[in-house]
This record gives structure tokens, sequence and C-alpha cells, in this order.
């Protein structure tokens, strides 16, 4: 467990930009490559660790316009609809959440960032013709502010 907890504060504060990162983080806590691979898989699984992903800060990238879109689709067919919107290349996080009735009919959360507002847009029609969207109701919200980002904290860091 003492390896687990270790190996939990060294990847919350993002991996080595190295080509085997997770080599260079079992180097640091004394285990190889497939063990720490192996350790975040279990962590992964046993939900100890919720989301492992990366962070990405799109403006640094040049993208200025961010546009979470919002359907309403039949619980029946969101994971369906949700596989197939993750399938775009230009859809950063695509994920389900509950409703908040009757304020709030919305389940289906999309990201998608652009170097411009026309291009977002061009991609949500893109994504609406292709998944056969036009008949949900959707909404879509740009972002005003760039809040900071980070990942997940587990242990402060010391």
């Amino acid at each position: 467990m003492e390896n687990d907890q270790l190996l939990i504060k060294i990847i919350q504060n993002g991996l080595p930009l190295v080509s085997r990162p997770y080599a260079a983080i079992g180097e640091q806590i004394g285990l190889t490559e497939t063990e720490v691979i192996t350790k975040l898989n279990n962590l992964i699984e046993t939900g100890t660790i919720k989301r492992f992903g990366i962070v990405v800060y799109h403006r640094k990238l040049g993208y200025r316009a961010n546009a979470m879109v919002v359907w309403d689709i039949p619980d029946i067919t969101v994971d369906l609809i949700g596989q197939k919107l993750g399938k775009f290349e230009f859809v950063t996080l695509c994920y389900l959440r509950s409703r908040n009735l009757p304020d709030w009919p919305y389940n289906l959360y999309c990201m998608i960032h652009g170097i411009d507002k026309k291009i977002v847009l061009q991609k949500i029609t893109e994504l609406v013709e292709k998944c056969d969207l036009k008949q949900f109701p959707q909404q879509i919200l740009f972002s005003k502010n760039c809040f900071k980002q980070r990942g997940a904290v587990y242990y402060p860091n010391n």
C-alpha cells in the first residue's frame, strides 16, 4: 500500500515528459515500468483513482473557442450516441451526467475546442449531421473564462 500512495503522490503532479514515463516513475519508487502500469490499472479498477487522463492547456495550443454541447438524449440510446461522439478526433470530452429536472434536462456532455467560434460551430454541425442528432434538444455553451486546470489531488504536496 505504501508504494500505491507514493505512486499516487507522483502522478498527481503529472507524468514526466519523457518517452517512457512509467519507467521513469518506477525508477523513483523502486518499481519496474510494468509494475507501475499494473499498479495504476489496479488503482483505477478498484476506484481508488477515479479519473486518469491528461489536462490539455488548450489556450496555450492556440484554441480560443471552447464549447460544451449538452444534449437531452433518451436513456436507452445515450450510451450508443456517446460512443459515436467520442470517436470524433475533435471531441475532447464526452460523458454522461444525471439530469436535474425540471430545470436541466441534459444528460450528454461533449467538449469541443477550436481556434475560433466559427470552426467550433462547424464541428458541432458535423456531429449533428453524422450522428443524426437533429431531433434531440441541445444547448451550446461557449466558455468565457479559463480557470485553473489541473488533475485530481489525493495527497497534499509536501
